[in-house]
């Protein structure tokens, strides 16, 4: 009897180049690009530049943590993967991985949406006459959640919810498709393609860069703010900022998330975490203060900031009306198409990583017998992305942070202390530096961050958390698993 052909597996394509580009593909998508203006509304002068560095050395710590975790265990999932191990594979960790995956099923597909939802606003600034039209056949709803909130819920300031049909997020939504059709292809291919958007990511840096520090006044960026001297409820409106910073660093950790494809990645997966946090810190810290350099921060509108775009405004500023705003938008949107496209090629591997090792629907862990792919667990998250695209991009960036903090982030800082008490014999290509300093920093950053959030939304965490623990209290009783039975 003939041998039986062997079982389709993931293959180990991604290298230190394709890996760095692969994060550094991630961050630089719509982030850095429309948080400025949001920033704007918490901070002014120099306190918003704050938030940029508070929030690169905060990424810098949270690194250091993934990066040990990723090299002591690479495998597809990864979040789920170091929590289930950390807590112990039969007993609190199955728990702490449900209830990751039970967030991710909301928070990953909101961020990739948050960059379809981005291309859609650069989308209309490619002309005049593109934006009027865009604006004549959008329909919208926006709701004030402080008029459905209890009393010890609401905020003195609005918190608008809303959702838009028009034009561009109908443009924006056939680029998702396209997002998943290219990325049914072989893994090989894909390695090719994600350096391909890291060279038009970092072209529009580039070229931001060097009009702003040849046109622009390094004063305007610094000026003071007015009246002069520390804001009123500056820790919350500080927290609020690197809260926006955080969103547009997401993405620093994201080659932890196929590590069943990277060749040796006990080296490549630290390197490449270290590597992608440095540059992007760099390049953030160093674009804002060139755009700002140009359109100072208070000629920067607080309101209808979502179809504002600051680098058309740039452009503008230096060259008119004319070829530049429309090509800086037209790289904007390939920068978003990278990033988003970089983002689902990882977020599809962690249903599959749990649904491989049993803790999720079986479906999910099927690899494509040719294309060697994760194609239904890829299908699954780009479908839940596509729903997300069509909400405003201010609401569901808060929702993202505020639904992974705890399940995600937290747990992790705590996870990697645990796994150093409890497998000390585990083998750990890459230690972090000056243990245990930079996960005690991430931890109280991350909590700093959580409750700076407006109480809503941090409702909105703990219902999401309370709902995936009942889950799974459910999920177990059925499967009589632990903590209902026999926990082998």
């Amino acid at each position: 009897m003939p041998d039986s052909p062997p079982a389709p597996a993931l293959q180990r394509h991604f290298g230190l180049l394709q890996a760095t580009a692969l994060n550094v593909t991630m961050v630089v998508g719509a982030g850095v690009f429309v948080t400025i203006p949001l920033m704007r509304q918490q901070l002014q002068g120099p306190w918003l530049l704050l938030g940029w560095v508070v929030g690169a050395l905060l990424m810098f710590a949270d690194g250091l943590v993934w990066a040990e975790l990723g090299a002591a265990m690479p495998g597809s999932g990864g979040s789920y993967l170091y929590l289930l191990e950390s807590y112990g594979r039969t007993k609190l960790g199955r728990a702490m991985a449900f209830l990751f995956i039970w967030q991710f099923l909301i928070s990953g597909p909101l961020e990739l949406a948050s960059g379809l939802i981005a291309m859609a606003t650069f989308a209309a600034s490619v002309s005049p006459a593109v934006m009027d039209f865009n604006k004549l056949h959008t329909a919208s709803v926006r709701i004030d959640v402080n008029e459905w909130a209890p009393a010890w819920l609401k905020t003195a300031e609005e918190i608008p919810i809303g959702l838009a049909v028009g034009p561009t997020r109908i443009f924006a939504l056939a680029m998702g498709v396209l997002i998943i059709v290219l990325l049914y292809r072989r893994i090989t291919a894909l390695g090719k393609l994600t350096v391909t958007f890291w060279i038009g990511v970092l072209a529009v840096i580039a070229w931001l860069l060097l009009e702003g520090t040849i046109h622009g006044s390094f004063s305007h960026a610094i000026a003071p703010s007015d009246p002069p001297g520390m804001p009123d409820g500056f820790g919350r409106k500080l927290g609020n900022c690197v809260a926006l910073a955080m969103y547009s660093y997401f993405g620093y950790y994201n080659i932890c998330y196929i590590g069943d494809e990277v060749r040796q990645p006990g080296r490549t997966i630290p390197q490449a975490i270290m590597l992608s946090s440095i540059l992007v810190a760099t390049l953030f810290v160093g674009l804002s203060l060139a755009m700002l350099a140009v359109v100072p921060w208070f000629e920067i509108p607080t309101e209808g900031v979502g179809d504002y775009s600051l680098p058309a405004a740039v452009m503008r500023e230096i060259h008119g009306d004319g070829w530049a705003p429309t090509l800086v938008t037209l790289m904007l949107v390939w920068s978003c198409f990278g990033s988003a496209f970089a983002g689902m090629l990882g977020c599809a591997r962690i249903p599959y990583g749990a649904a491989k090792q049993g803790h999720f629907y079986a479906a999910l862990a099927s690899v494509h017998p040719r294309l060697n792919i994760p194609h239904v667990s890829l299908l699954f998250v780009g479908a839940m992305t596509l729903m997300w695209s069509f909400f405003d991009l201010d609401s569901v960036i808060k929702a993202l942070i505020v639904t992974r903090i705890l399940e995600q982030f937290v747990a992790q800082c705590i996870a990697v202390m645990v796994l150093r008490r409890t497998r000390p014999d585990l083998p750990r290509p890459f230690r972090m530096w000056l243990y245990p300093l930079p996960s005690l920093v991430a931890l109280v950053g991350w909590l700093a961050l959580y409750f700076t959030t407006a109480p809503i939304f941090i409702l909105l965490g703990v219902i999401t958390l309370l709902a995936g623990i009942v889950a799974f209290l459910l999920w177990s009783r059925l499967t009589r698993t632990w903590p209902f039975g026999d926990p082998s």
